[in-house]
């Protein structure tokens, strides 16, 4: 056992069950200066199965890890929107940022992708406007609720995600929302193996967010980040 790990990943996950961290950010991002080597050691130092990477406005640095990483990766896009930020999940292609939210939706489901709401009522995170969560999920356009986040502090919050999830029927995710490799993991989903975006919703149906509150500051390291494309 690692006594320095986060509780939840002190031991493996249940039998038939794997650790999926469903928001991750990279050098991609603009705002993280993860590297893909960071990724690597702190996915083999916690253990996670799979990642969500959802860059802000960037699928390249999934793409990348995606064929470099000691684990699974889904590529993912974390998208400002007119009135707040939507995830897309399982992307083939980068939707651009600034569109309506419904529009946004739609691009992300006419990709074959999941609608993935992060954050949504941390006003700190850019989160979705209110009026747009309740627009969307009137018109089924979200698939899941990012009920733990692991950057944000209230936990009040995120409960209120939690039971606008349980009180629509929108499956719960969680994720560290990790800018810093020092997070990665700090809230994951422990749900049964996919294989598709389809088979990922319905394990994510029967999954159990966990985690806490886990926001690092950046040990500071002198490093030359390279420029990345989009």
């Amino acid at each position: 056992m690692d006594h320095t790990l986060l509780p939840h990943l002190r031991n493996p996950a249940a039998p038939g069950r794997i650790r999926v961290d469903m928001h991750v950010h990279t050098m991609w991002s603009g705002d993280s200066t993860t590297t893909p080597d960071e990724i690597a050691e702190a996915v083999v130092r916690t253990g996670v199965d799979v990642i969500c990477v959802t860059d802000h406005h960037a699928i390249e640095g999934a793409r990348r890890l995606a064929r470099t990483l000691p684990c699974r990766v889904v590529v993912g896009e974390e998208v400002a929107t007119h009135t707040g930020e939507l995830i897309g999940l399982f992307l083939t292609e980068r939707i651009p940022q600034g569109l309506p939210a419904r529009e946004t939706a739609e691009r992300i489901r006419a990709q074959g992708g999941l609608v993935y709401v992060p954050h949504p009522f941390d006003p700190m995170r850019r989160n979705l406007a209110e009026e747009t969560l309740v627009d969307l999920t009137e018109r089924g356009l979200i698939d899941a609720v990012e009920v733990i986040n692991a950057k944000t502090s209230l936990d009040s919050l995120n409960a209120r995600a939690s039971r606008w999830a349980h009180d629509h029927r929108l499956a719960a995710g969680a994720g560290s929302d990790s800018h810093v490799p020092e997070a990665l993991a700090a809230a994951v989903v422990e749900m049964p193996d996919f294989d598709g975006p389809g088979s990922f919703l319905a394990a994510l149906a029967e999954g159990r967010p966990v985690g806490r509150h886990h926001d690092p500051p950046r040990r500071w390291r002198p490093r030359i980040i390279p420029s990345t494309e989009p």
